[in-house]
């Protein structure tokens, strides 16, 4: 055995899990790894702060197998209720965490399933009758098997809440209680997140006990290994900067981020338009058209991926070099998850910020959270100030005051229709935009798409 595993072994892991861990090819703990699974294995509660990347699906993952695999309790052979529930917010995530299950189980008789909505509940009612020992889940689809008994939760020993931040912004936090008055009181509970904002760190304080914490990066904190740059440009030029630096940087694998699902579309089409091979991921879009994007874009054969924040959540790539935000985020937080998909496992990465003069406002806000100004970087023929002197419709634009758009829409380059109509015609248009950004099909309950 090797000194590195030897690290992982220190933790008190078993042998099968350490197998597991060589054969995936890891050799050194993470710090949340190093310092959640030694906790997570004496049966405490636990809230863990790590930023995105930080390796904390395995810090929860690998001593909840030794838990239920090695622990004392044992079901009887006809018990098939799941013993451990991991709860994520989206079906990506629930997918990669169910993944991360059977890689380090490998060597272990556990089963387990993952549950979300968005494709046909028959395989999944299906799968519950049989022996299930740990189950990943989305919250609206597991609140579907409840209310059709197919699934019995009453067995529950370890629940994890995973991404709690984003279970909150999604509008999870009603079916979460709903889903914690069905767990037996007695059980070891988890609640990892990206960030502690302080309604999470109200819900941590109701449903874990006396817990201990893990906290391997500052509040709300970048990763440190990700430069940050800003580009200044007109929003009517937004695409054709962004098509340029895929372009002039060679870009091989670039995520894009939009606030909304038809903005994801759009810049999609877009860029198929210019010559350049690119696929939106978002809510809207089924789960076979959700794999097969990410599939392309991990192999290459798709070198954009433009996405939500709430699609993009479960994307986990070790080592993406670059990300964009086509357009900044309303919740400064999210600008922390976002640069986060880059800058990985300890290699380097790159965030390009592409702000239109309404967005300023937005980027204030992120730099206040970051304490740190963000580099400003001209691209020649691209920034504002070359926008403003430019001849034609784009420094018409420049110059004109600037209302807000639809987001995910252009700028018009015509003048805007006046009078009441058209006022009311643009608030319905900005009404639709803003429902795009956590509207029903990626968030909540109402019509179960999670």
């Amino acid at each position: 055995m090797t000194s590195s595993t030897n690290d992982f072994a220190s933790l008190g892991l078993a042998q099968p899990l350490l197998r597991a861990i060589a054969d995936a090819g890891y050799e050194t703990p993470t710090p949340v790894q190093a310092q959640a699974i030694p906790l997570v294995l004496t049966g405490r509660d636990l809230r863990a702060a790590a930023q995105t990347g930080t390796g904390k699906t395995a810090g929860f993952v690998l001593p909840i197998l030794q838990r239920l695999a090695l622990g004392e309790r044992r079901p009887a052979p006809s018990d098939k209720r799941p013993r451990c529930l991991i709860l994520t917010p989206t079906r990506e995530l629930a997918a990669q965490v169910e993944e991360s299950v059977r890689v380090y189980g490998k060597h272990l008789p556990l089963r387990s399933l993952v549950i979300f909505g968005g494709v046909n509940i028959n395989p999944q009612i299906q799968a519950l009758r049989g022996r299930i020992d740990l189950l990943v889940a989305t919250p609206g689809r597991l609140l579907d098997h409840v209310s059709q008994r197919t699934v019995d939760l009453s067995g529950i020993e370890i629940l994890v809440l995973d991404e709690a931040d984003r279970m909150l912004d999604m509008g999870f936090i009603h079916d979460i209680r709903k889903i914690l008055a069905l767990l037996p009181r007695e059980r070891q509970s988890l609640m990892f997140s990206a960030t502690f904002p302080d309604e999470i760190r109200d819900l941590a304080e109701r449903f874990l006990r006396s817990p201990a914490s893990v906290e391997v990066a500052r509040r709300n904190a970048p990763a440190e290994l990700v430069r940050q740059t800003v580009h200044v440009v007109a929003r009517d030029r937004k695409r054709a900067l962004l098509a340029h630096l895929i372009r002039q940087h060679d870009w091989r694998q670039v995520l894009v981020f939009t606030r909304t699902k038809h903005g994801a579309n759009r810049l999609a089409e877009q860029l198929e338009r210019d010559g350049i091979a690119a696929a939106a991921i978002h809510g809207n879009k089924s789960q076979n058209a959700r794999t097969r994007a990410l599939a392309q874009f991990k192999d290459g054969s798709v070198p954009v991926l433009v996405a939500t924040d709430i699609a993009a959540r479960g994307i986990d790539i070790d080592q993406l070099p670059q990300v964009v935000n086509y357009e900044l985020p309303n919740v400064p937080e999210d600008y922390v998850h976002r640069i986060g998909r880059t800058g990985r496992a300890g290699a380097e990465g790159s965030a390009v910020s592409l702000v239109d003069g309404e967005e300023l406002k937005l980027l204030a806000g992120i730099e206040r959270l970051i304490a740190r100004r963000i580099e400003r970087v001209a691209v020649q023929g691209y920034s504002e100030a070359a926008a403003a002197t430019a001849p034609g419709p784009a420094a018409d634009a420049a110059r004109r005051p600037q209302r807000p758009a639809p987001h995910g829409q252009r700028v018009p380059q015509a003048p805007r229709p006046q009078g009441p109509r058209a006022q009311r015609a643009r608030s319905a248009a900005g009404a639709r935009g803003g429902a795009l950004l956590g509207g029903p099909l990626e968030s909540g309950r109402r019509q179960r798409s999670n």
